[in-house]
Order: structure tokens, then C-alpha cells, then sequence
């Protein structure tokens, strides 16, 4: 699902807010995330699950083409997890 088909089906559960406005909301969500993950802080949502920033050390990789060895510096990564009710729902037991 992209996120205009989240938009499109948000639209059509509340008949009384227009597309833009739901576009509006959406957006404000997903900005609010992107901003606490760039702090670093957790974001959880209850049954749905928890976004959170992993800390990768640094390897020494290869160049797939070459097989010569390169370094891969350290990073952050973002991870989501999915929540108990999410991963149940998946496996079809709710």
C-alpha cells in the first residue's frame, strides 16, 4: 500500500473529511516519526508496534565486482517492530 492508497482509504472510512485534510494528517504522523527517529527516541504505537534507531558497528565488507575489500563505516539504521497484536493478526490468529 502506498501512501496515497492509505489516504484514499482513510478518505473513504470518514466521509466527513475531505482528502487534502486527511493528506494533512497522514503527513503530520509520518513527519513526526521521521523527526523523533532523527533524535534518536523511540515511538511506539500500541498494538501496531515500535520504531526505534539500531547502532551498526563497522565492518570490512567486499565490492561484489572487484572482491577487493572495503571499510563500511559506522551507522544508524532505523527498525520497526511489529507489535503482539500485529504479529497475531499476520499469522491469522485474531
Amino acid at each position: 500500500m502506498t501512501k496515497a492508497e492509505l489516504i484514499d482509504k482513510i478518505s473513504e472510512k470518514r466521509p466527513g473529511l475531505t482528502r487534502k485534510q486527511v493528506e494533512v494528517v497522514v503527513n503530520s504522523v509520518l513527519d513526526s516519526i521521521k523527526d523523533a527517529l532523527a533524535k534518536e527516541d523511540k515511538v511506539e504505537i500500541r498494538g501496531f508496534g515500535s520504531f526505534r534507531i539500531r547502532h551498526r558497528r563497522a565492518k570490512e565488507g567486499r565490492n561484489p565486482k572487484t572482491g577487493e575489500t572495503v571499510s563500511v563505516p559506522p551507522k544508524k539504521v532505523p527498525f520497526f517492530k511489529a507489535g503482539k497484536e500485529m504479529r497475531e493478526m499476520v499469522d491469522g490468529k485474531l
